[in-house]
């Protein structure tokens, strides 16, 4: 429990977003459009050691794609292609990494892009496959995609499905064989009770003929109807429910279409509902106006936990079938019909809020994860799980096992989780909004819809502070904390991440207590009179560049430029950890090679943090020069004697674990080898 778990509690229930997930898997951010005026300002800012003031990113002008106002600083687009025909208008969401290509989900499927020109990327093929939320993850020639919305179908069609129960509905996880990546090929499927939402590709450590995946699934239990086996019961109730459970995945590599459950980790066990913030004032008033001109208009609304919502027609419509069924009727629904539903509303949301609770005691905490990362190389994961974030001990990865798990008032929605390359701490989003509202705005609070950093101290996570995106947003731009990755600069915990229309943030957490923003991307807003859509679903380093799914405009390609905030030798050195393929939920452990760029790196930290002297940061870039240059011993060995000099001053020095990751570069270059 973070310092901040009781500040500022005042709900206990899960919010809409929960609610109608129960049933459809609906975020609360489809729910209500909110919105007021928004403007126009500059574009760019030139590189320095603090963001510029007045902050440009304050009152873009909007539009769509890149006809909206740019802001930037100490990073640079280099290209934004825009979507392919069949993905025009719909939800661009996760990316995944293979060799030189990005492969982009999308609500309509996926596409995959050519990098080898980051100025240029090319479209290799777009796979049309509608599906909510397409998430994507590649492991050797496999491609695994997340179905989770009651449309999607097993035939991958694109008029959906109407009926409650059909076996032509996928909600689990898609496997195809991207041997050849142009022509990928449908190969298997496993379906499960919930959906997935999102996955996690684990390794196995003792066997690599197989691969497991970890579904986070958000959405209501299936009937069993269609899916035998599910349960929508407590686990007082039935031991064998579908909810408080992760289903974990064993995918023979060589056999894909084997691919079947094999466990159900029930990492929930014992936690209780944390306490949460209320909406912001501002929001409950708008959503009443908005509600009472909805209802007016005959929408259906519903009122959970002080805030009143319109309910989406995917909800009423099966519950207006029910009621015609009820009577013995047919067809479409009547007016009595229609009154009789709104009558027993309240009692319907009731009971999905309460489907879960026990008879006695507390409320039970989350029953699903929205997101799990997994870092092998360490043999942990970090489970972002609605209302708790979780430490996870995987080296037993059928049998995933909590070790510490924190909650804190501040945060609405646990999202995703990433830890920095030692292992040492650990980083939580909050997607407060459910990612379709404004809550980067001047008025909300810092601390709510931002990341909350932990150190981790053996087996536990340690509260030290949070980051939010500094710049206010208008209240037509989506914004919240969502998905990032590490920018791999040795010696230091850099992160990119997407917050959707608030843009890309690059930002330093070495310092956990005072994490600090070093560069950013952001456009204005898609629409300047209504909320739309838009912005950067993901953010992530990969070889040297930034790629971002941007929701609307397709797929963004940014560079970091070198300031003295990171430098040029710094963003050299990040290139130099080159990975062969990336799922950011499959973290992978960087290393550096032994090279002149990375001690250079490290000698412009010691500069910056003045942890040597001036003159012996200048004798080590003149040592390094020469070696550099030279092919004889002579200048290696004036290398190994300046690094043995170091090494001994390391004891002394302010960064003394920074002199010694230096010095250990240098002995190898010294070395020769």
């Amino acid at each position: 429990m973070s310092p901040t778990a009781s500040r500022h509690a005042t709900a206990t229930r899960p919010p809409l977003r929960s609610v109608l997930s129960l049933y459809l898997g609906l975020a609360a951010g489809s729910l209500v459009a909110l919105g007021c005026a928004g403007s126009s300002g500059p574009a760019g800012a030139a590189a320095s050691t603090t963001a510029p003031r007045p902050d440009p990113r304050v009152g873009l002008r909007a539009g769509p794609m890149n006809t909206a106002a740019q802001a930037a600083w100490n990073m640079r687009l280099v290209s934004n292609t825009p979507p392919s025909k069949d993905f025009i208008g719909s939800t661009n969401s996760d990316l995944a990494f293979k060799g030189k290509y990005v492969i982009q989900g999308n609500y309509n499927g996926f596409q995959v892009w050519d990098l080898s020109d980051p100025a240029k990327p090319a479209l290799v093929t777009a796979y049309l496959c509608p599906a909510s939320q397409s998430d994507v993850s590649v492991y050797q020639n496999l491609l695994f995609v997340s179905a989770e919305g009651t449309s999607s179908r097993l035939d991958c069609g694109t008029q959906g499905i109407r009926d409650t129960v059909s076996d032509e509905r996928i909600r689990g996880i898609r496997i195809f064989d991207i041997s050849d990546i142009a022509h990928p090929k449908y190969v298997a499927n496993v379906q499960t009770c919930r959906g997935s939402h999102t996955h996690t590709v684990v390794p196995d450590p003792n066997d690599t003929s197989v691969v497991y995946i970890y579904i986070s699934g958000s959405a209501g239990v299936r009937s069993p109807s269609e899916l035998p086996g599910c349960s929508r019961l407590a686990p007082d109730k039935d031991p064998n429910s579908s909810l408080f459970r992760v289903e974990v995945i064993r995918v023979p590599l060589a056999h894909p279409e084997q691919a079947a459950i094999v466990g159900y980790a029930r990492i929930f066990e014992g936690l209780v509902a944390p306490p949460r913030h209320g909406e912001a004032p501002e929001d409950i008033a708008a959503a009443k106006r908005f509600a009472d001109s909805a209802r007016a208009a005959g929408a259906f609304t519903a009122n959970v936990n002080g805030m009143e919502f319109v309910l989406p027609p995917q909800f009423i419509r099966p519950l207006l079938d029910s009621v015609v069924r009820a009577r013995g009727g047919s067809g479409a629904a009547t007016a009595a019909d229609s009154a009789a539903l709104r009558e027993a509303l309240p009692r319907i949301i009731a009971r999905f809020v309460d489907q879960d609770a026990p008879q006695n005691g507390p409320r039970p905490g989350p029953n699903q994860c929205h997101d799990i990362t997994v870092y092998p190389a360490l043999g942990l994961a970090g489970g972002a799980c609605g209302g708790y974030g979780l430490l996870l001990d995987i080296r037993d990865p059928v049998n995933p096992r909590r070790i510490d798990a924190v909650a804190d008032s501040n945060f609405s929605y646990w999202h995703s989780a990433t830890f920095n390359n030692d292992g040492t701490k650990i980083l939580f989003s909050d997607e407060w909004g459910g990612g379709g509202l404004p809550k980067c705005r001047a008025t909300d609070r810092p601390e709510w819809g931002a990341d909350a950093i932990f150190s981790l101290a053996g087996n536990a996570m340690v509260f030290q502070s949070y980051y939010k995106l500094p710049a206010p947003q208008t209240q037509f731009e989506n914004c919240v904390a969502h998905n990032g990755s590490l920018i791999p600069v040795p010696g230091r915990d850099i992160m990119v991440q997407g917050w959707y229309q608030g843009g890309v943030s690059v930002f330093d957490w070495t310092d956990p207590k005072h994490p600090r923003e070093i560069a950013f991307f952001d456009r204005g807003p898609v629409d300047s009179t209504r909320l739309e859509s838009a912005g950067s679903w993901s953010a992530y380093w990969y070889n040297g560049y930034i790629y971002s799914s941007e929701i609307a405009r397709g797929l963004d390609v940014l560079e970091l430029t070198p300031n003295p905030l990171l430098t040029q030798n710094e963003i050299d050195a990040a290139k130099q950890a080159r990975l062969d393929y990336l799922n950011v939920q499959q973290q992978p452990k960087y290393v550096w090679p032994a090279t002149y760029t990375v001690a250079r790196a490290y000698l412009d930290q010691l500069a910056r943090s003045q942890g040597l002297a001036p003159a012996r940061i200048a004798e080590a870039r003149a040592a390094l020069a020469r070696a550099e240059t030279a092919s004889g011993a002579p200048a290696r060995e004036a290398l190994g004697r300046l690094a043995a000099e170091l090494n001994a001053e390391a004891a002394s020095s302010s960064d003394g674990t920074r002199v010694r990751a230096l010095t250990a570069v240098m002995e190898e270059l010294a070395s020769g080898r």
